[in-house]
């Protein structure tokens, strides 16, 4: 990042915002647990997709220009950035789904393309990203016309509970990087990604999950494990035995599973880029006192009109999130890297 991209934020949230108001988006987003719970017992309906959605219209923007293009977690060595370390996640995904020109795959969830247009460049298939969120996949269609990739990249606008759109065994291979977590059932995530992969096929996750130190019966876990479930929009939390077992139920054959979150001498845990991990400027605004300098600024620019009114409520809530992820990882109940690699067999 450097200094001139500050100055055109408040540029990219007008043009990221439009005709949102987002004082009314964001009180629809804070209500939405409370919500889903007076649907239960009322009998009302409520879609978490739109939910999703929702959180990524307010977000979107903020996490790519304080994250990346790429908006996911990755194990981090120390003699790398985080920018590094997602890079080199990635080219572990291609490795294990033996990626290679003249396949067709299909990323689940694609949010803004990051880890697509690597994986597209760098392996030669073909890739199709699919997103609920039309906002982003506005983004992620430019940012891939921008890199030349549109002879190898296609996106469509689907959700990815109901992927009817697509017939069975249409693709060769398949990944799902911190967007299953956001599916409100599991195994009818899973099954539709079985569905369209053909037989034989690799299918590649990455899911947000409670560790086994996890307690139900110890407050301070559930409040932590709450608030993360809040500020992140996910539906519920799995442990890494529940995201197995909804794979197994719906016919895949796991092949390996494990939280690639190695803790030693040789790495530094996943959440420390947003508890002190700094090196340059996007860096410093990842951690509290640059998340919170942020705020404090665009607070005060609102006021002679530079940003878009109430934006520094949303970085506050950024805020929060960051907070809620940091303590679920000193923790130690929650990690972002609960990785696995499922076949659908050859005959099901």
């Amino acid at each position: 990042m450097k200094p001139s991209d500050l100055l055109k934020l408040p540029k990219n949230l007008r043009k990221s915002y439009g005709d949102l108001n987002v004082a009314d988006s964001l009180d629809r987003y804070e209500s939405w647990l409370e919500r889903r719970e007076q649907a239960k017992t009322q009998n009302d309906s409520y879609d978490h997709t739109e939910t999703v959605s929702e959180y990524y219209d307010l977000f979107t923007e903020l996490m790519q220009f304080g994250w990346n293009e790429s908006l996911h977690f990755a194990p981090i060595s120390k003699d790398e950035s985080l920018e590094e370390a997602i890079i080199r996640h990635q080219r572990h995904l291609i490795q294990k789904l033996e990626l290679r020109e003249g396949m067709t795959i299909i990323d689940v969830g694609c949010g803004l393309g990051g880890p697509l247009r690597r994986i597209a460049k760098e392996s030669g298939a073909k890739v199709l990203g699919i997103n609920n969120n039309e906002h982003q996949l506005q983004k992620a269609k430019q940012k891939t016309t921008e890199a030349g990739l549109d002879h190898l990249i296609e996106y469509r606008q689907c959700n990815f509970m109901d992927m009817s759109s697509f017939e069975p065994g249409s693709f060769d291979a398949g990944y799902a990087i911190e967007s299953t977590c956001y599916a409100p059932n599991k195994e009818r995530a899973f099954a539709e990604i079985f569905r369209v992969l053909k037989p034989g096929s690799l299918f590649w996750g990455q899911e947000m999950c409670l560790t086994n130190v996890f307690m139900p019966d110890d407050e301070r876990h559930c409040a932590i494990r709450d608030e993360i479930k809040f500020t992140l929009a996910l539906y519920d939390l799995f442990t890494f035995e529940r995201v197995s077992q909804a794979l197994e139920n719906v016919g895949f054959e796991i092949i390996e599973a494990k939280d690639l979150e190695v803790k030693g001498d040789s790495s530094v845990p996943w959440y420390q880029p947003m508890d002190g991990l700094t090196s340059s400027l996007r860096s410093w605004l990842r951690v509290p006192a640059g998340r919170s300098t942020l705020a404090g600024g665009v607070r005060l620019a609102e006021v002679v009109g530079m940003f878009p009114k109430d934006s520094w409520r949303v970085i506050e809530l950024l805020d929060r999130q960051a907070d809620a992820y940091v303590a679920g990882g000193q923790s130690g109940i929650f990690t972002p890297l609960y990785c696995f690699l499922a076949r659908k067999p050859e005959t099901s």
